[in-house]
């Protein structure tokens, strides 16, 4: 059962009545009937009448919600308000969870506080840790570009509730200004983060990852040395680019990252990321995960020098080396579909990781035979061509 309402205009008045209604099931379906009509009722009495319909059909009282008011069991007349739902509109929608989680992690990792000791308050209308904020919780939630926080992004979220800074301070003078003041800071700022992610999860830094990608740039940079043409990963060769080298532990936290020319090779910045964390986090038995495209044999004895171990992919040259020993046993399955085998360099110093897999031999078959599928499709068809202008008089 439930209260239903009526309104009724009278002597240029508006009352409203209510009514206990029951629902039931009849075989066309389900109906409705008024069990009484209870006229004009306050509140108090309309929260009393609900609370013995639900009663009266076995249901037991809810549990109160967020919206509920506080005391439900002896409401007020003065604080309980009508509202016509069909009335009711949605203004200025802002985004609020994933702001309000950036921010506590913000927090967390306690970059508010080194920011405040390393940016201290000068002249500047916004605080340069608050500024930052913002960037680094724009990136969290929406990566984009600075005129997209100032435009779109700030204006759509709940941030300038929760840090007091109003629309109109934040804009891409401000927010690049912000980015100069962070730069400043790297080396300090990348320790703060190594150090607290550390102290919550208990990382491990005797692993690490070691990639490089590229951002290239629409201008001419003319004021950015190291905007340069290059391979581009984005596949836009004709705009300037750089490269960014990052490292992360084998949990993916980030650790330390650099910028390099755009035209640099990405086996050229392995001497310099490995001499970057060595003065930053000392000299230690470390393995450094590298692909391919890293390898050189200068770059290997340059890791064995400092004392580290690394696991690199194989250069593609040197894989026939290794045919005859496709065909041998000793192989391990790793995880299902997946074999490994373990074969000594003949000077003994590396080890080489063989990997074979039937899933992806079975791929890599069915992609060959749809080429070829293809490439005979495509023959047949110039073939009849052939033989139909072949077959007509000149």
């Amino acid at each position: 059962m439930f209260l239903r309402r009526f309104e009724r205009g009278k002597n240029g008045k508006k009352h409203t009545y209510w009514a206990l209604v029951e629902s039931y099931r009849t075989g066309r379906g389900s109906r409705q009937r008024i069990v009484t009509y209870l006229g004009e009722l306050r509140p108090s009495e309309r929260n009393g009448w609900a609370q013995l319909g639900r009663q009266l059909d076995g249901e037991a009282r809810p549990q109160p919600s967020l919206f509920d008011p506080l005391a439900q069991d002896q409401p007020d007349d003065s604080e309980s308000v009508l509202v016509n739902l069909k009335g009711v509109r949605l203004e200025r929608l802002r985004e609020f969870g994933p702001v309000w989680l950036a921010l506590g992690l913000w927090r967390l990792l306690e970059l508010d506080v080194v920011l405040e000791r390393l940016l201290p308050k000068g002249r500047e209308d916004v605080p340069w840790p608050l500024t930052a904020a913002i960037l680094v919780i724009a990136r969290f939630c929406r990566p984009s570009s600075e005129l997209f926080i100032e435009h779109t992004w700030y204006r759509g979220s709940a941030l300038e509730d929760l840090l007091g800074v109003p629309l109109s301070k934040v804009h891409t003078d401000r927010l690049y200004a912000g980015l100069d003041q962070l730069l400043r800071h790297k080396e300090a700022l990348e320790k703060q983060v190594k150090g607290r992610l550390g102290d919550l999860f208990g990382l491990k830094y005797s692993l690490l990852l070691y990639d490089v990608t590229s951002t290239y740039f629409e201008g001419q940079c003319a004021g950015n040395p190291l905007a340069q043409r290059g391979y581009s990963r984005d596949s836009r060769p004709d705009c300037l680019q750089v490269c960014i080298g990052l490292v992360v532990t084998e949990e993916g936290m980030p650790l330390a990252y650099e910028v390099f020319a755009g035209n640099t090779s990405d086996s050229k910045t392995i001497p310099h990321i490995v001499t970057a964390m060595e003065a930053k986090y000392g000299k230690a038995q470390r393995v450094w995960v590298l692909d391919r495209g890293m390898v050189s044999e200068k770059n290997l004895a340059f890791l064995r020098e400092h004392g580290g171990q690394y696991i690199v992919g194989t250069p593609k040259a040197m894989l026939r080396r290794f045919e005859r020993h496709l065909l041998e046993g000793d192989w391990q399955t790793v995880q299902e579909g997946v074999e490994v085998k373990l074969v000594p360099s003949p000077e003994g110093d590396e080890i080489f990781v063989l990997a074979r897999s039937a899933d992806r031999r079975e791929k890599e078959q069915a992609m060959h035979q749809r080429f070829l599928d293809r490439l005979e499709a495509a023959l047949g068809l110039k073939q009849a061509k052939a033989q139909a202008f072949s077959g007509k008089r000149l």
